[in-house]
């Protein structure tokens, strides 16, 4: 039994244009396409006009969307990434396929981002395109998926967007406690910058501790000494000092503390939690935001002889 060869075949001796040549034969081929996407696909309309540009291929798939196809018989480039988008928006389409010879690694990244980022009925495809021949027989054109849609990558896409947007609330959140705490005169924090996370330090007075705002996206806020000096053990006779000293505390602070030695980990704290609402609710922050400033104020002026007076 003989075994021939698999040789690949340059595009350019199969299509040496690619709108003449190639589109025309995917036009009548797009089956072949199709197949390796996993797509039902009917050519609608060849080098349709979208502004000054053209582009090389409409179709429609199964439930009657448009997709567009863009070719390329060389290494990818920003150009018919532009194009691409341009084609995508202007016709108002819901699939863009991308084809070309050679995807390049920051546009296969960039393809991968677009199903990422955008809504879950768009739909990005990166797909390189070969030919083959087996010994002496007829070449052969092979379609290759290299970036797809996926459920994951817009659940992906999702997280990022709801983290993106839960950024953009703490800071803000953070930038009008501060204002606040400052008209207040609640000195702790003043000229902490807003953070991103949904916390913000500010030293207590010792070397690993730290009174720190809380908040989180729906339904409270807090407040808390935070005991880390880098030794658990050290960071556990800290927190048994000041629990020793319970009943005085909360007398001082004028309300219960949850007292969290953390045995399983290094840091301990003690806090205090508000059930006013978080970061959802805005149209209450200034109430949320005054009630967590009062909450911080007390605490602080509760422990801090206690801190001041530490020995260890």
């Amino acid at each position: 039994m003989s075994i021939a060869k698999l040789e690949e075949v340059p595009l350019r001796e199969l299509w040496k244009n690619e709108g003449y040549d190639f589109s025309v034969w995917l036009e009548q081929n797009i089956d072949t396409l199709a197949d390796a996407l996993g797509l039902s696909l009917s050519v609608v309309q060849r080098e349709k006009p979208v502004g000054s540009f053209q582009v090389d291929l409409i179709a429609e798939d199964d439930g009657g969307k448009l997709v567009i196809i863009e070719n390329q018989l060389e290494a990818t480039d920003h150009d018919h990434l532009g194009k691409l988008l341009t084609y995508l928006t202007g016709l108002e389409a819901k699939t863009a396929i991308w084809i070309a010879s050679q995807p390049r690694p920051e546009h296969v990244k960039a393809v991968a981002w677009l199903n990422e980022a955008t809504p879950r009925d768009v739909a990005f495809y990166l797909v390189r395109v070969a030919a083959y021949r087996i010994g002496g027989s007829d070449p052969a054109p092979l379609f290759t998926v290299i970036v797809g849609p996926s459920a994951e990558a817009k659940d992906i896409g999702g997280s990022k967007k709801d983290l993106a947007e839960r950024h953009v609330l703490r800071l803000k959140f953070w930038e009008q406690l501060l204002a606040r705490a400052k008209e207040r005169g609640v000195a702790i924090h003043a000229g902490r910058s807003p953070s991103t996370e949904n916390w913000l330090a500010a030293g207590a007075g010792k070397a690993g501790l730290s009174f720190n705002y809380l908040v989180w996206l729906e339904g409270k806020t807090g407040v808390e000494l935070y005991i880390d000096t880098g030794d658990g053990e050290r960071n556990k006779r800290i927190f048994d000092a000041f629990h020793s000293q319970q009943q005085a505390i909360e007398q001082a602070f004028g309300g219960a503390l949850v007292w969290e030695r953390l045995e399983e980990r290094r840091a301990c704290r003690i806090r205090y939690m508000i059930s006013e609402g978080g970061l959802k609710d805005s149209e209450r922050w200034p109430q949320i935001q005054d009630s967590t400033i009062d909450a911080m104020d007390r605490l602080s002026k509760a422990l801090k002889p206690h801190i001041q007076a530490l020995r260890d």
